[in-house]
């Protein structure tokens, strides 16, 4: 959309002559019940930018997507914590980003195979819709993007150095074998630049790591867990540290 990239991730379950939605007992997805959207390890959506769900400013990142479906309105949310998968029993309020509620519509053919499209792009490219469409059953919820303010940061940013351009090269050096301490040098320079990047700042810890400063690594990783939590919404980020710290003594 624009220049903002949207994924969905998701598992497709088929019908298999079940009853899929519904109030009965026999139903697989019953009415009210909160539905991970999906099977496996439920729906996850990703935004490489800000975007507009339903009216609710969503900061970039990767969400969950849990529904509870009815006869005549769904409600959707959007859910930071990644770690319950598809869990639902551990959802819980506090994490939602995004709640609301759409109209189903009825499809006049059959969809036997879960799937979920990303339609309705308009000329401009700044709105479409989610559909999740099963059975006979399609759910659409609309999103949009600020495109005309990210060309503008694009253009005024044009002439300048990038932190991100700092951060991959710094990556790249030490994802393949090349000199730690460039690598080192160049992360420095992203943080540097925008010292609130706890995701830059997890990216050092692990440079510091097979540097084999392993205290610098545990105290740079417990700063982005800071940082992180600082931000509201840790993109995961928080899990990501600690699971890291793990692995380091």
């Amino acid at each position: 959309m624009g220049l903002t990239d949207v994924k969905i991730d998701y598992a497709r379950p088929r019908t298999k002559g079940r009853k899929i939605f519904g109030e009965s007992a026999d139903v697989l997805v019953p009415d009210g019940k909160i539905w991970r959207t999906g099977a496996n390890n439920g729906t996850k959506i990703t935004f490489s930018d800000d975007v507009t769900v339903e009216g609710t400013k969503v900061a970039k990142g990767e969400y969950l997507l849990f529904t509870w479906p009815g006869a005549n309105e769904w409600t959707v949310s959007l859910y930071k914590d990644l770690s319950i998968g598809g869990n639902t029993d551990g959802y819980k309020a506090e994490n939602e980003v995004a709640k609301f509620k759409v109209k189903p519509a009825k499809l006049t053919e059959k969809v036997d195979m879960f799937t979920m499209n990303i339609t309705d792009l308009s000329d401009d490219s700044k709105t479409a819709k989610i559909e999740i469409a099963w059975e006979n059953t399609s759910v659409k919820f609309g999103i949009a993007v600020d495109y005309d303010t990210k060309v503008m940061k694009s253009i005024e940013t044009a002439t300048k150095v990038s932190p991100g351009n700092y951060a991959n090269a710094a990556i790249y050096y030490a994802e393949n074998g090349k000199d730690l301490n460039q690598a080192l040098t160049w992360i420095n320079e992203a943080i540097k630049a925008n010292p609130k990047a706890f995701w830059y700042v997890h990216q050092k810890a692990k440079i510091q790591a097979k540097m084999g400063d392993n205290k610098g690594a545990r105290e740079t990783a417990n700063e982005s867990i800071r940082l992180a939590k600082e931000n509201g919404n840790d993109f995961g980020y928080v899990k990501m540290n600690e699971d890291f710290l793990k692995t380091i003594k």
